[in-house]
């Protein structure tokens, strides 16, 4: 099969049409266009640096390869026979048209469904499209990152379109899974790779989740979350 064709099973459901907008998030003050959306410190060099590199490689085609994205965070990915599916639980609308409008420009069908804990449950089709990142992200039954694993700008856009949530007075909250403790450490490497070193916050501390706050927030990360 085609890497840009759909998947094994078509007729996915869409998301409602009429679903509901983000509501603003109160906390989060507005900000004019052209404004920084908070004062931080300056980024020192090397750091800068890094972060030019890292958010202009959005600028490459969408691919599969970017729902690793999903997978940093609290993604999951089974496996069937030489098939596999993807599938991910977010709390608002919102984030369900987000995610289904990406997963269709790489050629996978996506359905969702409301879940008993007032969040929704997107998912793929199970396609062989999706064998090769099931196979690199998991170890038995144990979801887990490969060594090569890295961060891009459309993979931490994933990221955020699944988990991502603003803390002001300036910090940003990127949740984890749950019961992937395993990734949990090589995830956080990978961020402070970009120059986006957070703390890690457990279970029992609002998490799990990467804390990122101050000079190590660069205004990049926010203007991937106003583009939403």
């Amino acid at each position: 099969m085609s890497l840009s064709g759909f998947g094994d099973t078509p007729g996915a459901q869409p998301p409602p049409a009429l679903f509901p907008a983000p509501e603003p998030d109160v906390s989060v003050p507005a900000r004019r266009r052209g404004t920084p959306a908070h004062p931080d410190p300056p980024v020192p060099a090397d750091d800068a640096g890094r972060q030019l590199v890292f958010f202009g490689a959005d600028a490459a085609e969408p691919t599969v390869a970017d729902l690793a994205g999903l997978l940093a965070g609290p993604g999951e990915v089974v496996r069937m026979g030489g098939t596999a599916r993807l599938s991910v639980r977010v709390d608002a609308a919102w984030r369900v048209h987000v995610l289904v409008a990406e997963l269709g420009q790489r050629g996978l069908a996506a359905s969702w469904e409301p879940t008993g804990d007032e969040r929704h449950a997107v998912r793929t089709s199970y396609t062989r499209v999706l064998k090769p990142l099931a196979a690199a992200w998991l170890h038995g039954p144990a979801k887990r990152p490969p060594a090569t694993f890295h961060l891009t700008g459309r993979r931490l856009r994933l990221w955020l379109a699944a988990a991502g949530t603003p803390e002001p007075p300036g910090g940003f909250l990127l949740r984890l899974g749950e019961s992937d403790q395993e990734c949990w450490e090589p995830v956080g490497a990978a961020l402070a790779a970009v120059g986006l070193a957070g703390t890690l916050l457990g279970p029992d501390e609002d998490g799990p989740a990467y804390r990122i706050t101050g000079r190590r927030r660069p205004a990049s990360i926010m203007d991937l979350w106003w583009a939403f």
